[in-house]
């Protein structure tokens, strides 16, 4: 836990003493077209749903998400802090309409590859953006143990979105989030194999650097033994990067297991602190 600290503290710090032109750069995007809108967000994600924005042409990102425990626990778990899930993940802008990734998350031993695509920009005779993202999941943290017959296209699990986001203004986003979730092996006592939600997420700009952000999904699986997530979170911006901190009642990193594997109450105070942290190349 010290070192995790310890990595924050630098990893901030740095991110502090970067350049004041790059903090401008966030707020006035050049483009060729002066008809299109700035990004509706300023990060890949909004809290840990996606957002519309894309890594640019021949951008490299590291991306560390780290969701800690039950702070609800209490003292005794250090309010969560012993229990933590890590992902560990890259993204490429291929184009800047095109930018895959790949990730792994520690719970579930999930890894994950996405494909994130433009498909609409707003502009002056077009209100929106609109955006595609595909995931594929492999969960290798499934057993022959448990599963003796054991596939791996057991293993699998797919996610399709369209990310749908207008920018109102300078300091006010919202996306809405149509998603469908399959899954090759499921609990049918506690969930559907196909699964249906609709997201509605926001952002609204409170400072120079800082915007609070926010955002819900609503799971039409009516078999669920998981919540509906909902996430709200703090974007700062420092130095040409965004740094995301969170409270979240899904523990889980990965796409998919946000999605459909939330099992906090906020109600119950059963939330999970965390954060993400992107950095370029």
């Amino acid at each position: 836990m010290t070192k995790t600290l310890l990595f924050l503290s630098v990893f901030a710090s740095g991110f502090a003493f970067a350049q004041e032109d790059l903090l401008k750069d966030i707020d006035t995007i050049q483009t060729k077209n002066t008809e299109t809108s700035p990004p509706a967000f300023k990060a890949l994600q909004i809290v840990t749903g996606q957002s519309t924005k894309l890594s640019a042409k021949n951008e490299w990102y590291v991306v560390i998400a780290h969701r800690f425990g039950d702070v609800s626990k209490g003292f005794k778990d250090f309010f969560g802090l012993d229990d933590a899930s890590t992902k560990l993940g890259v993204i490429y802008g291929v184009t800047d309409g095109l930018s895959l990734s790949l990730s792994r998350e520690t719970n579930l031993k999930t890894f994950e590859g996405g494909a994130k695509y433009k498909l609409l920009k707003q502009s002056e005779n077009f209100p929106l953006d609109v955006v595609g993202y595909n995931v594929m999941a492999v969960n290798t943290d499934l057993s022959t143990d448990n599963y003796p017959h054991l596939k791996f296209g057991d293993r699998l699990s797919y996610l399709t979105q369209a990310l749908i986001s207008r920018r109102f203004n300078e300091n006010f986003s919202l996306q809405l989030t149509p998603s469908y979730v399959h899954k090759n092996l499921y609990e049918p006592m506690v969930e559907d194999k196909n699964q249906f939600l609709t997201g509605l997420g926001g952002r609204y700009k409170i400072s120079k650097r800082i915007s609070i952000n926010a955002e819900y999904f609503v799971n039409f699986d009516n078999h669920s033994f998981y919540k509906n997530p909902l996430s709200i979170g703090m974007d700062i911006e420092t130095g040409g990067h965004v740094f995301q901190l969170l409270f979240t009642n899904s523990q889980l990193n990965s796409d998919i297991g946000y999605l459909t594997n939330a099992s906090g109450k906020w109600e119950k105070g059963q939330i999970f602190f965390g954060f993400n942290l992107y950095r370029v190349f």
